[in-house]
């Protein structure tokens, strides 16, 4: 099943996701983040963002990235990772 998000590529949920409300790094390959509740990232790793200064970032609920990401860390909130 995938599902059309705001005009980006579909996002393919049938892969799994990984539910992060924790302050641990998680490690994997993701294609799109989306935070359910205000966040701070603590670290993010991606190979295809240019600048990727997302450490320290705040990232308001219902807020999402897309891109290739292989860790992320969160100082609060929440968020789901998309797997590839």
């Amino acid at each position: 099943m995938t599902k059309l998000s705001g005009g980006h590529a579909p996002v393919d949920y049938t892969i799994g996701a990984e539910v992060i409300n924790d302050t641990a790094v998680h490690t994997g390959k993701f294609r799109h983040i989306d935070f359910y509740e205000n966040s701070t990232i603590t670290a993010i790793v991606s190979t295809n963002v240019i600048d990727n200064n997302f450490a320290g970032a705040s990232v308001d609920q219902d807020a999402h990235l897309v891109g290739y990401f292989t860790s992320i860390q969160l100082q609060n909130g929440a968020c789901i990772a998309y797997k590839i």
